[in-house]
């Protein structure tokens, strides 16, 4: 046992303290043996005692007892071999030594106690498996097994484990353990081997041009020798399949196809093998842009065909039509089109699904959208609160303009049961956007149905919408479904209102009879003026019925198959009974001063005969406008894109004059011109490192400042982190499932680069040996051993343990006591004359009688 000190700067405190005392010591004129001495010596030791305190003394005891935590791998690639793992540990703890404490914990990414460390008797149960397996993060559990271990005694971690970590690096932590006090055994986990083939190699051309010959390279690692076939995708089409004999270890195939397509290329490799142990390490993808003409999509409809392509300069511009109905159903579908345009599209043939990747298109790879007016289009479209409304320069919804007809509407939404789930998700937020279409005094009601009638919102002026959104977005699904009730109820509502316009929209998924007087309903509706639509939502809906309904009331049928459709057509539906969208009287443009726009029209602008009323947006540029301030074309950037609205059509029945100019085949190309990206001619060079990090460096060492977009297939933005490592240079770390996302790259001079990268399976499913290297190292630099026995484990620690004892306690209170004496002493006179001089005795002659004379003057005076 010794005695320590934490905080010795605090001893400072005794030289003044030592000054005092020799002062007090000289001006008291003190001697040894007087009883004021001992006060003196209370109030010093007191000074003393408080001093030493502040410097947290503690008693040193050294102790007997030890620490063994026993930290096992979980994680995937030594699944097979965590039982004979346990059965290890189990058989070690019966060399136990009583004063060792043990702790039991798992590890694969992250780190979990199983059993807290104790005294006590412990065993070693089956448990759960641990979350994300498919990670190893041996530093990491280390550091943890650490913090959970009393600091003060000696301690002995037990690292079970393959040795192979694909996150962090054990070896940068091992210094900290240079004082000997914990040591780190390790315990050597071989897995047994098993089939499995994976393919640790894909790769594809950088880039590649049309008519060339890509070479296609892959490298399948097999534990045994098999057969199977592997497969190569481009874009989800079949480009190569071929029975494969593998030998085991690395097989290389190689394959040569003609370069087709245009712009971002997605090959995918795929490998089939009986008996297989995993099936994640079965896939590897690569992308390969190919350098040509930049690629325009242009969006139409079967309706509505659209003329635009005839007009695009087809030499220079290469040109994909396509239904609205056939848009891609992921993002790499669209990275490849330097521009998209819609014609007189409606929003509810797109859905919000790929609405939002056209938008993360935009925003962060730089492609242009341009939407191009109709009967279908904008506000009539049903792109209010979309995603294409935020992109485009104009919002939907009409302000500012002069007194609408007085409206009622009714929505009644089905909530049965069967809507549960995405379905009334969707109908809710439908529901809720034609709220927001409508003015605080128009006529609204809303009516849910299952097996009976709920009128959540009954009809009236609109009034508060927050209130009202706030009570559709809360309807719940539930129950069966028994559409004519509700139906009823709204014709109802609506038959004795004074409004100019009313309309019904029933909502539902679902079949159920109707009675025989429903046509009346139908038609007693007609004579008040009532008109009603239908969406049928899913393949079990009476699409007949609904259909049949639509015709009778005089509304619109929507046959629905894809449920983010829903949205887009309430607001069409709100939209079309709130508003005139189309502005029918001819016009000339009032140009703004862009150049490239403004220098088409120098020998005058073109009539026009129609358009869709918008409302620009405060921070767009308007390129032309009408006599009633409402933007014809507009543009503005959206993140990386540009995007442009002309909001009269491209077939000449809206646009008049302007379709009959000769300039007419140029304004498109223009049109083309503003749209496409600039794209840098040297891409960055994008490289994977460990995990999930990879390194973005612009090999032209021209940029200072990189920023970067990450999104993938499904165009949800994907979560990373970035360091910067030098100018143009930045680690990114990326949270991303395996597969293929992109990376959209910007310097500080506007210039742009997209990239699909493809994220590997874990390294926990590669075919790799233990790595006994590491795991040794971790021994000999910790002072511990590479375990054989089991015994060895609880073998005695050669760090004496020790239990610190603060004593500052103690000390403050024997100082306390100490004052206390000395104020005692001093109160109650026990030592007098401490500090005082001697009274001669002649003095003390003159008190008394003083006091004698004192006493004869009282008694006289009580006599009187």
């Amino acid at each position: 046992m010794d005695i320590r000190i934490d905080q010795p700067l605090w001893l400072l405190l005794l030289i003044p303290i030592a000054i005092y005392i020799a002062f007090t010591w000289r001006s008291s004129a003190l001697k040894w043996k007087s009883k004021g001495m001992l006060l003196f010596v209370l109030r010093s030791t007191a000074l003393v005692l408080l001093v030493f305190a502040l410097t947290v003394p503690y008693f040193n005891l050294k102790v007997e007892e030890e620490q063994v935590l026993f930290v096992v791998d979980r994680s995937i690639s030594i699944d097979d071999a965590g039982v004979s793992a346990d059965k290890w540990i189990a058989e070690s703890l019966k060399a136990r030594k009583e004063q060792q404490s043990v702790g039991l914990y798992s590890f694969a990414k992250n780190f979990r106690t199983d059993a807290l460390l104790t005294d006590a008797s412990v065993s070693v149960s089956v448990s759960e498996d641990i979350e994300e397996k498919d990670e190893t993060d041996i530093a990491k559990a280390i550091d943890m097994a650490t913090s959970v271990a009393n600091k003060d005694f000696a301690t002995r971690i037990v690292l079970v484990s393959d040795g192979n970590e694909t996150v962090g690096s054990t070896l940068d932590l091992l210094p900290k353990f240079s004082n000997g006090r914990i040591q780190i055994d390790t315990l050597l986990v071989d897995t047994a081997t098993t089939n499995d083939a994976s393919i640790t190699a894909f790769e594809t051309p950088k880039t590649s041009y049309s008519g060339e010959k890509q070479l296609l390279q892959v490298e399948v690692d097999s534990s045994s020798k098999t057969v199977g076939e592997l497969y190569i995708y481009r874009n989800d089409s079949e480009v190569v399949k071929q029975s494969i004999e593998l030998e085991p270890g690395n097989n290389a195939f190689s394959y040569r196809i003609d370069s087709v397509g245009e712009g971002l290329l997605k090959y995918e490799a795929k490998i089939i093998v009986p008996n297989d142990r995993f099936l994640e390490n079965n896939r590897m993808l690569s992308v390969t842009i190919m350098e040509s003409s930049p690629r325009v999509l242009v969006v139409e409809t079967k309706r509505s065909p659209s003329s635009i392509p005839s007009l695009l300069d087809q030499e220079a511009i290469e040109i994909d039509v396509v239904s609205a109905e056939e848009l891609p159903e992921n993002l790499s579908g669209y990275l490849g089109y330097g521009a998209i345009i819609f014609d007189n599209v409606p929003g509810h043939t797109v859905g919000e699904n790929k609405m939002a990747m056209i938008e993360q298109a935009v925003k962060n790879f730089g492609t242009g959208f341009m939407m191009v007016g109709g009967d279908e289009s904008f506000g009539l479209g049903g792109y209010f609160k979309s995603p294409l409304e935020r992109i485009l320069p104009v919002e939907m919804e009409v302000k500012g303009k002069e007194q609408l007809p007085s409206l009622g509407l009714m929505i009644v939404m089905d909530r049965s049961g069967s809507m549960s789930g995405q379905k009334i998700v969707l109908a809710r937020e439908a529901a809720a956007r034609s709220v927001e279409l409508l003015r605080d005094d128009d006529t609204f009601g809303f009516i849910a149905f299952d097996h009976q009638v709920w009128e959540v919102i009954p009809v009236g002026p609109l009034g508060n919408k927050e209130e009202a959104i706030e009570n559709i977005l809360s309807v719940p699904a539930a129950g069966g479904t028994d559409i004519f009730p509700g139906m009823k109820k709204a014709y109802e509502d609506l038959e004795d209102l004074n409004l100019q316009r009313k309309h019904i929209i029933l909502l539902t998924d679902g079949q159920s009879p109707m009675p025989p007087d429903y046509e009346e309903v139908l038609s007693r509706g007609k004579e008040h003026n009532i008109t009603m639509s239908t969406v049928a939502i899913g393949s079990d809906a009476d699409v007949g019925l609904l259909e049949s309904l639509a015709e009778n009331g005089g509304g619109r049928f929507y046959d629905v198959a894809d449920e983010s459709t829903v949205p887009a057509i309430l607001s069409r539906e709100t939209a079309m009974i709130t508003r005139t969208y189309i502005e029918d009287n001819p016009f000339y443009m009032t140009l703004g001063n862009v150049p490239e726009w403004t220098s088409l029209f120098k020998e005058g602008v073109p009539e026009i005969n129609a358009y869709i009323a918008t409302t620009a947006k405060s921070t767009a540029t308007i390129i032309g406008e009408s006599p009633k301030e409402d933007p014809v074309i507009a543009e503005w950037m959206y993140g990386l894109g540009r995007t442009v609205a002309f909001t009269s059509d491209s077939s000449g029945k809206w646009g008049g004059d302007l379709a009959r100019w000769s300039g007419y085949s140029e304004f498109w190309n223009t049109a083309i011109a503003r749209l496409l990206p600039s794209y840098l001619e040297v891409p960055y060079i994008i490289t994977h490192e460990q995990g999930g990090n990879y390194t973005v460096t612009d090999s032209s060492r021209q940029a200072a400042f990189l920023d970067i977009a990450i999104v993938d297939e499904a165009g949800k933005e994907v979560p990373y982190t970035s360091e910067p490592l030098a100018p143009g240079k930045v680690r990114v770390t990326v949270d991303a499932e395996p597969g293929l996302v992109f990376f959209g790259v910007t310097d500080d001079k506007g210039g742009l680069f997209e990239a699909g990268v493809s994220v590997p399976y874990s390294e926990e499913y590669k075919p790799l040996r233990a790595n006994a290297a590491l795991m040794e190292k971790i021994a000999t630099q910790t002072g511990g051993i590479v375990l054989d026995t089991p015994a060895d484990a609880f073998r005695s620690h050669p760090f004496k343990s020790a239990e610190k004892k603060p004593i500052a306690q103690w000390l403050i209170l024997t100082a306390m006591i100490l004052f206390f004496l000395d104020i005692t002493l001093r109160r109650f006179g026990m030592f007098k004359g401490f500090g005082a001089k001697r009274i001669p005795e002649s003095s003390i002659e003159n008190v008394s009688v003083a006091e004698d004379t004192m006493s004869e003057l009282l008694k006289a005076k009580r006599k009187r």
